[in-house]
């Protein structure tokens, strides 16, 4: 029978809630400004008018506001009842997701213009300053400026450094 120390199985039980507590996320600075315009920039597009789509290719760059994302190809889908809006934008062949603040990179995203969302999936990598986090999908509501990390989490924190000989 296998048996813990106390005081190890102690560090245990008020590590659990902290690393559950990890997996939500503060994204200050991705927050995206709906009322900003989406600038699309590619090497090639192609327009379905019938479906209501367009397919952005070759070296996909979509800004706006002080977000921008870069991916291979980027599918648009327009709102159905008015044509002029954009309802989400569908990336993938590797997306980069940059705000002042911090970056994500998966193989996959899809941005909700309508909803404010953005979910990543395929090998997500999420730097924050010094602090990486990974894992498999990443959730990020970018009205209130947070987040879910998903699917083995894995986490690299930073700790602060004292200066001043303190």
């Amino acid at each position: 029978m296998f048996r813990t120390p106390f005081p190890a199985a102690f560090l245990i039980a008020i590590a659990l809630p902290a690393l559950a507590a990890a997996q939500q996320l503060s994204f200050a600075g991705i927050r995206a400004d709906q009322n900003a315009p989406v600038e699309v920039l590619s090497d090639s597009l192609k327009v379905n008018q019938e479906s209501g789509k367009a397919v952005f290719s070759g070296d996909v760059r979509v800004n706006q506001g002080t977000m921008h994302m870069q991916a291979a190809e980027v599918e648009v889908i327009y709102d159905p009842k008015d044509r002029s809006k954009i309802s989400t934008l569908h990336a993938t062949g590797g997306v980069t997701l940059v705000s002042p603040t911090e970056a994500a990179e998966a193989q996959e995203a899809v941005y909700d213009v309508v909803a404010g969302t953005v979910v990543m999936t395929g090998n997500v990598l999420l730097t924050q300053g010094e602090n990486v986090m990974s894992g498999n999908k990443l959730n990020v509501d970018l009205r209130t400026g947070t987040g879910q990390m998903d699917g083995r989490v894995r986490t690299l924190l930073k700790p602060a450094t004292k200066t001043g000989g303190q």
